[in-house]
């Protein structure tokens, strides 16, 4: 029973069987189901933020269990390490803009944020890599796309700052 809850949880409810693009699918399914959350639900930012962290606490048990017996420790299916990554910059983006935000904006930043997250998690600059490579466990499955959604924040963060001289 905890090993078929375990693999729900960590492909989200199946999404990750997807045989084409899984983490694509992770990252985009995260972006909606934030939005809904945030803008549609419009449940508080503290709420998500415990949540999120149960989720990335349950996330190392979870994955630990569903590798357990397998040669491959970081398999496609295992999706919920984009929920984690995604979750980061969007999360930031929303707890930084407390005003009212149009929903065309928040799209548009929400689209921005699900490009980039997927370009650094495919792409692995270091230490998206040194995670990926050298920890064949959970902690590395999920601490490489932490990377990566720091990553995003990162580059918005620079983005915003040249942004300042330009204009």
């Amino acid at each position: 029973m905890i090993k078929t809850l375990n693999t729900l949880f960590v492909t989200m409810l199946g999404l990750g069987k997807i045989k084409f693009i899984p983490g694509t699918f992770g990252s985009l399914a995260t972006t909606v189901i934030l939005f809904y959350f945030f803008h549609v639900l419009n449940i508080s930012s503290n709420l998500i933020l415990v949540v999120l962290i149960i989720i990335f606490i349950y996330s190392f048990y979870a994955i630990s269990s569903h590798i357990k017996n397998s040669k491959n420790k970081d398999p496609r299916e295992i999706i919920i390490d984009e929920f984690l990554g995604q979750s980061i910059p969007i999360y930031l983006y929303e707890i930084y803009h407390t005003s009212t935000n149009e929903s065309g904006e928040t799209i548009i930043y929400y689209a921005i944020f699900f490009i980039l997250f997927r370009y650094f998690d495919i792409m692995k600059p270091f230490p998206v890599n040194f995670f990926d490579k050298n920890f064949k466990n959970s902690f590395g499955v999920i601490m490489d796309d932490i990377c990566a959604g720091f990553y995003v924040v990162l580059t918005l963060i620079c983005f915003i700052f040249l942004k300042q001289f330009v204009l």
